[in-house]
């Protein structure tokens, strides 16, 4: 440091010497001697401590506001509207419950799971009941980097934008055994997997570093080296494709296996009641999605403006692609399927949004419309599971294709903005489209078998300690009456 400020006065001294007596600040007739002397303070000024944007808070807060619009109401009403009447506020129940549920676990000790420092699957618990994040006394918030260099948002800022999405990952697996599962063994379930599967999944592919990160730039490697496993690896993932989609798919299906098939399945035409309610759900979530995609750039910036175009395209794509595949396939184009397009391309797109250009949203909102218009028809038929509202189909088949194509449009060379390498300078390239879409792959490998593991026990523990399942005479009569004691509608 003595040698630095040594050839910082040095160069004071010089540069007051060359330039001329009108470009020095000082008076002509002052004499040389009271020319300031170079000092640590001014060293200091070069590397201002990170402070909040006003702009980047406000969009963080609007869009944690989307997000939790699109599950109370967005999905309930998008599942709500694909069971039968009799089994409307059940669903309506479980979603609006477990999401508060999860809320409180998260705040509770799933933050600290998920997002402090500890090992290369589990966070530790220096964050329990939020602790550490706001100083009452003192009235100061604890602060965390965003993408760009000396910017940072309020920590607490950050929890709550991701408890919406801890919470809504919970509310999609609800929809693979939707009208046959206890209520209680619902709650006990979900309790058990968003500590054991969701926590560490989400730990292992994302990170949240504190505002040195910006300020020390030798402190990068070691926050990297902090990180969870996936992190480490490589594994790229902007929202959600493989913490949310896939994680929530595949719980899904093994939650359909456990629970059993519907009664009447395959027998009886088990349709949808109210086809509009689902499309003004399936609108709103396309609307919260954005706060969903384009808020996990964490900042009002370029990366969240490229994460909202491609959300609003490859949606469109999808729904497109849907409608057009039903239409050749089966004769008839639907509101259903149009619906269920739109969701497939935001699922798709979700881990790829701000990682990809623009040519990547055309092709993975395209493909998604059509892989996973297979996913709910023939795939389905294949694994024989009776996931009532495809979400297995949808959500993981959806986050699988986005997970792997995220690996390919990455690429500067395919219109991809490439992978961020060091976080100080700003410095961007792309690995190799094959080692990246294999380090992608992996990523999807763990998240499905660690999934589907703790899906497994939890759902085993619930099923000893309460069942997993109503009887069959509740079954046939409906969950609004037998298990919250009211009806959806009285005409």
């Amino acid at each position: 440091m003595k040698k630095l400020l040594s050839i910082c006065a040095l160069f004071g001294a010089l540069s007051l010497a060359i330039l001329p007596a009108h470009a020095q600040d000082k008076p002509a007739d002052k004499p040389a001697a009271s020319a300031p002397a170079p000092a640590a303070p001014a060293a200091a000024a070069a590397v201002p401590a990170p402070t909040p944007n006003k702009g980047d808070v406000s969009w963080m807060l609007v869009s944690t506001v989307l997000v939790i619009m699109m599950s109370i109401p967005a999905l309930a009403l998008f599942y709500g509207g694909m069971v039968r009447a009799k089994n409307m506020l059940s669903v309506l129940m479980q979603v609006f419950v477990v999401f508060s549920l999860i809320t409180v676990l998260w705040a509770v000790y799933g933050y600290s799971l998920a997002f402090s420092e500890g090992n290369a699957f589990f966070g530790g618990f220096d964050r329990l009941f939020l602790g550490g994040t706001f100083d009452s006394v003192k009235g100061e918030f604890a602060m965390g980097a965003t993408f760009s260099k000396g910017v940072v948002i309020p920590e607490l800022l950050f929890v709550a934008f991701q408890a919406t999405f801890a919470a809504i990952t919970c509310c999609l697996i609800l929809g693979a055994f939707a009208e046959r599962a206890k209520f209680s063994a619902v709650l006990i379930f979900a309790a058990l997997w968003f500590t054991f599967a969701y926590a560490p999944i989400a730990h292992m592919v994302w990170f949240w570093a504190g505002p040195d990160a910006y300020t020390d730039p030798k402190l990068v490697d070691a926050l990297n080296a902090k990180a969870g496993l996936l992190w480490q690896w490589g594994a790229l993932d902007f929202a959600g494709g493989t913490v949310v989609h896939i994680n929530a798919g595949v719980a899904g299906l093994v939650g359909a296996y456990m629970i059993g098939r519907r009664i009447g399945f395959g027998k009886e035409a088990l349709t949808p009641h109210n086809v509009p309610m689902t499309m003004i759900g399936a609108s709103l979530l396309w609307v919260g999605w954005f706060g969903f995609n384009a808020g996990s750039a964490l900042e009002a910036g370029t990366s969240a403006t490229l994460a909202f175009m491609n959300t609003f395209l490859a949606t469109a794509c999808a729904v497109l692609a849907w409608t057009l595949g039903e239409w050749i396939f089966k004769g008839k184009p639907s509101m259903l399927g149009a619906a269920s397009g739109a969701v497939a391309g935001l699922v798709a797109i979700t881990p790829a949004a701000g990682n990809v250009g623009i040519p990547g949203a055309f092709v993975i909102g395209f493909a998604a419309g059509f892989v996973c218009l297979w996913g709910v028809n023939g795939l389905k038929k294949m694994l024989g599971a009776d996931d009532s509202l495809d979400v297995f189909g949808v959500h993981a088949v959806g986050g699988i294709l986005g997970a792997l194509l995220t690996g390919v449009f990455n690429a500067q060379s395919l219109g991809g903005p490439g992978l961020v390498t060091d976080w100080v300078t700003g410095k961007v390239g792309s690995n190799p489209i094959i080692d990246q879409v294999w380090i992608q792959a992996q990523a999807v490998g763990v998240t499905i078998i660690w999934t589907a593991v703790v899906a497994f026990v939890a759902f085993k523990i619930a099923d000893l300690l309460v069942g997993l399942r109503v009887t069959e005479e509740e079954e046939r009569e409906g969950l609004d009456i037998n298990s919250h004691g009211e009806t959806a509608y009285h005409a």
